[in-house]
């Protein structure tokens, strides 16, 4: 993704890729701001400690800030985690409750989100004990400075995306660079896009279909997205057809519940001056597609430019990174009307007949996208016939390697290459039919019976809100029979008028199935759990039905907010405990330097010989490390005394390792340090007496002198100490080593002696002042000696460099971040 993001900043920097439809004006964010402002957030992160494979999540509303921090995300080496932010008051408790377990399970380590959800994004820290910062998204960009790079490949984690569930653990589907690309890549094709499409969506960008298919898919072909916020379509749905119709869009892509608001609560005096005859395709997924919901929808607005062949149901799942079955553009949709009884008792979808009073109807949609494959097995993996239902299973190069720390659910998703989608459907004439979830479907007396049909008709009842009703099966604790429930959400209190209600639901029900309801369960507002994307959380619903809670999960906002608090007092407490510890631990540590350090000084200062000097300084250096609470442990420490001179080079993590080299070695050695060290008269008395020997780094006629004399150093007898990577920062990793060090070697036939430091970087990162605990490890390696046989000095160097960093690389517990071969 950071690829294609270059490669359009190569040839239309100034381009608008991002159309963003505020409250009163648009903005516009073209690729160049784009970048530059991913950059800034991704200085951010990395300030903030983000090392490369870390997750943050992403909890914000739709706007620009949005764009910014997944790609700064993505340049800082993090995994995005994409979250919602709490909608409703009266549903904290749920919301709470199943990020902390999505936080957790991503071991995310930063929250970015706006200052409104500050509260509960501290509560929920309060809950992961990885999540050590809660920041604004506005904050990220602030401070000066680039930053650093760091290698992505096609197989790194581009985001994880957790899927819709129950109550229970959520699943989160891990999606490489190249999973995404495969998938916006086969979409296209199947789409048949191009750079002068545009495409208009309010969905939201915390869900794959947003991200993935609004976002991602457009920036990747060069279209114009033209996006709003989910909130903005939601109090007013004729705002999406307006935008559509104003900027001309050609492609958009909606659950069907929002195409059903369009057919039905929008008044016709808000469709003055609209038209829909530049969509070229509106794709209806991440939800069943309901036929009868086409059929409203093209014929409200047929009349105005909407070509009935523009309507495309089409599937696909967060597994397969989010597109997986598309028709051919531009035919219309396809319903197959099929025999209820036969369906329902042996699988089979034999059209109905045409005076059949209760067929049941299904929407094809379509094929496998290219590079993919689909199929439909019964419950032993066999094939099933054409009009058969059964398991729909799939496979390519879109299709995820499993769920994020759920080695059990990866293993039951993924079938002998083959991954379950856990929904049921057939194929005809190639095509795909999804009739329906797997964990969904109710079996009752023999039959399926699928939810959608039972909800869709119920929530056509006055006095049912719609769109908030679940069907579910639960089993009866006293005959062990499945029951088949309905709950449904109605704002009516008078019990005359509920039970109105009721009796109105048990007819339609029959009417629908042709056979009786078990129980019907009427509930407040808000009672019926939904998933990010707007579908209904069945075996949620479920759980609340047989747990008993259906009766307190409407709890009054403020209830909810005291309960919240609650239950996060103690983990905040051991929390705050936790940093009153870390605090002290550091204010210990700077007691002892502030008490050893001027003694020290005053030591090698006025010890009369260099091995005085170096021996006061190491005994001191090991007294404070001790005295810190720091554990040092050196292993092979003989190594560093060889019989002759030597080259010892080591990993620079932080401004502790000169102090742990000290505390070390036994023997004396000569630093190589900076020469803009000898500005300083503490680091110049100091460093002088222990013997350093200071060289430039960016004149290069003084650069040879200095190498000239290193070598009269070591062919006198006297080791050196250099840390070849010349700097460090906070991330880890071994960045290049600098050949210097090793040319001294080769050219004064020294042996170099590589020793590998763990731990320095954990207890004194870069940016950081305050300590923390760590145990710090020093491998020494065996010394390498000069090839003998080497052509010339140059590729004696390389040699040396590359068995050196060898060893350091394997026990210093950081990736390798040479990039060279």
């Amino acid at each position: 993704l950071l690829a294609v993001l270059d490669w359009h900043l190569q040839r239309a920097p100034d381009r608008a890729q991002i159309v963003h439809l505020g409250d009163t004006q648009e903005q516009r964010i073209t690729y160049r701001e784009l970048a530059e402002s991913a950059r800034r957030v991704a200085r951010g992160l990395q300030r903030r400690g983000l090392e490369k494979g870390q997750s943050v999540a992403i909890m914000l509303p739709t706007g620009c800030e949005y764009f910014h921090v997944y790609f700064g995300i993505l340049l800082a080496g993090g995994v995005p985690v994409p979250i919602y932010p709490p909608a409703r008051a009266a549903q904290l408790e749920e919301h709470v409750r199943r990020h902390a377990r999505i936080l957790a399970n991503a071991e995310a380590v930063i929250l970015v989100t706006i200052a409104r959800a500050k509260l509960v994004a501290r509560v929920l820290q309060a809950h992961v004990p990885t999540l050590r910062d809660v920041v604004e998204a506005d904050q990220l960009s602030h401070g000066e400075g680039a930053p650093y790079a760091v290698p992505v490949e096609p197989g790194d984690v581009a985001f994880i995306q957790y899927t819709s569930g129950s109550t229970g653990d959520p699943k989160g589907v891990v999606l490489t660079h190249a999973n995404l690309l495969a998938n916006i890549r086969a979409m296209g094709k199947a789409l048949r896009v191009d750079r002068d499409d545009v495409f208009v969506s309010w969905l939201p960008l915390y869900h794959d279909m947003g991200l993935i298919g609004g976002w991602l898919s457009t920036m990747y072909y060069g279209m114009t997205l033209v996006v709003m916020s989910p909130l903005a379509f939601l109090a007013r749905p004729s705002r999406w057809l307006h935008a559509i119709s104003t900027y001309r869009g050609t492609l958009s892509a909606a659950p069907n519940f929002a195409y059903e608001l369009c057919a039905s609560r929008v008044h016709d005096d808000e469709l003055e001056g609209l038209d829909l005859g530049s969509w070229r395709l509106a794709l209806n997924g991440a939800e069943p597609v309901l036929p009868e919901t086409i059929d409203r929808f093209v014929a409200r607005y047929s009349g105005r430019g909407l070509r009935p062949e523009a309507m495309m149901p089409v599937y696909g799942l967060a597994e397969c990174s989010v597109g997986l079955a598309f028709p051919p553009p531009g035919r219309g949709p396809r319903i197959d009307v099929v025999d209820r009884d036969l369906f329902s008792r042996q699988r089979r979808a034999q059209p109905a007949r045409h005076d059949d009073a209760h067929p049941l109807r299904f929407v094809c949609c379509g094929s496998a996208i290219p590079g993919h494959a689909l199929r439909v097995v019964d419950e032993r993996g066999v094939d099933q016939p054409e009009r058969v239902e059964g398991r729909v299973l799939f496979r390519g190069p879109s299709a995820t390697a499993g769920y994020r720390g759920n080695p059990q659910a990866s293993a039951q998703l993924i079938r002998d290459g083959w991954l379950d989608t856990g929904d049921h459907g057939y194929l005809a004439e190639g095509e795909l039919y999804l009739t329906g979830r797997a964990k969904d479907i109710v079996i009752r007396a023999g039959r399926n019976v699928y939810p959608h049909e039972v909800e869709e008709a119920v929530g056509e009842l006055a006095g049912v809100r719609k769109g908030c009703v679940a069907v579910f099966g639960s089993t009866d604790p006293k005959s062990g029979t499945e029951r088949l429930v309905v709950l449904a959400e109605t704002r009516e209190t008078d019990a005359g008028a509920r039970e109105r209600i009721r009796a109105a639901i048990s007819t339609t029900a029959l009417d629908t199935l042709g056979e009786p309801l078990d129980l019907v369960v009427l509930a407040a507002p808000h009672t019926v759990l939904k998933t990010s994307s707007g579908k209904v959380r069945r075996a949620a619903c479920r759980e609340l039905f047989e747990t008993g809670r259906l009766a307190t999960s409407a709890a009054g906002a403020r209830l909810q907010i005291l309960r919240v608090a609650a239950h996060a007092a103690w983990p905040m407490a051991r929390r705050f405990l936790r940093g009153v510890g870390e605090t002290a631990f550091a204010a210990r540590g700077w007691l002892v330097f502030a008490c050893v350090a001027p003694l020290a000084w005053c030591v090698v200062a006025l010890a009369p010989q260099p091995r005085i000097a170096w021996a006061s300084a190491r005994l001191f250096a090991r007294f404070a490390l001790a005295a810190s609470g720091l554990r040092l442990r050196v292993s092979a420490e003989r190594r560093l005394s060889p019989d002759r001179a030597c080259v010892v080079v080591s990993n620079h993590a932080s401004y502790l390792d000169g102090i742990v080299m000290v505390a070390a070695i036994p023997s004396p050695c000569r630093f190589v340090a900076k020469r803009e060290l000898l500005s300083n008269p503490v680091s110049r008395v100091f460093l002088s007496r222990l013997g350093a020997v200071f060289v430039e780094r960016f004149e290069a006629h003084q650069s040879v002198r200095d190498a000239a004399s290193l070598e009269r150093c070591v062919r006198a007898g006297q080791s050196l100490i250099v840390f070849p990577e010349g700097t460090f920062r906070r991330a880890p990793g071994i960045l290049a080593f600098r050949l210097g060090a090793f040319v001294v070697a080769a050219n004064s036939a020294a042996p170099v002696v590589p020793v590998a430091l763990r731990g320095t970087r954990t207890a004194l990162p870069d940016g950081r002042w305050l300590p923390s605990r760590a145990t710090i490890e020093v491998v020494v390696g065996p010394a390498a000696e000069p090839r003998a046989d080497a052509p010339d000095a140059f590729t004696a160097a390389l040699a040396l460099r590359d068995a050196a960093r060898a060893h350091i690389v394997a026990h210093a517990g950081e990736p390798d971040l040479d990039t060279r071969a």
